[in-house]
């Protein structure tokens, strides 16, 4: 179902007035900006998602049938686009890995870490949230979705579940099961990891 304000928008973007799509870009970039982060946890290839969200709504358009609300679309492209990079990134890895195994990989560069202040604070910090993210990554694809979008970008339940096209209530067993399963993980990591 649209609204009014939904549909004087699609109109003006279907138009192709070019000031139209840059009003829409500029209202909702930094938004789907931090929706890719959450998910990639890299700013440049975060960066490189937003852009390429917005190029697929540019190229969607016409396709848009306005069934969902425009905003809900497009975070819905966002998720999807930095899930498919997720599973790339992936695949890439795995190859990289194979190819070292049989003799064919390259080595690696790693950057050089920033100068910090207070090595062994910012090393404790570094390390809970890595041990978190890897805790995140290893939940089920719609339970990470539907937490990382509730919890680390602040959508309402109702917003998820149009995003995910599930219910409301779906969306509240996907936050649940996500927050135990993260309480598991989490207790099983330092219950091995501490002395």
């Amino acid at each position: 179902m649209t609204d009014t304000g939904n549909s004087s928008l699609l109109r003006e973007l279907k138009s192709g007035r070019p000031a139209a799509f840059k009003s829409f870009v500029d209202s909702h970039q930094e938004r789907i900006l931090n929706i890719c982060y959450r998910f990639v946890h890299n700013r440049h290839d975060a960066e490189d998602l937003a852009q390429e969200v917005f190029i697929e709504v540019n190229r969607s358009l016409s396709r848009f049938r306005g069934e969902a609300k425009l905003t809900t679309w497009l975070y819905r492209i966002a998720v999807s686009k930095s899930l498919d990079f997720i599973r790339k990134k992936n695949r890439t890895k795995r190859l990289a890995m194979i190819r070292s195994l049989f003799g064919g990989g390259e080595e690696v560069e790693k950057a050089a870490a920033p100068a910090r202040t207070r090595p062994d604070a910012e090393l404790e910090r570094d390390e809970r949230l890595r041990i978190l993210q890897n805790a995140l990554d290893s939940l089920p694809e719609n339970q990470r979705i539907a937490i990382t979008m509730s919890k680390y970008e602040g959508f309402s339940q109702q917003e998820i579940a149009d995003v995910l096209g599930a219910t409301v209530s779906a969306v509240e067993s996907l936050i649940h099961r996500a927050k135990q399963n993260l309480r598991k993980k989490l207790y099983r990591y330092y219950e091995r990891n501490l002395p």
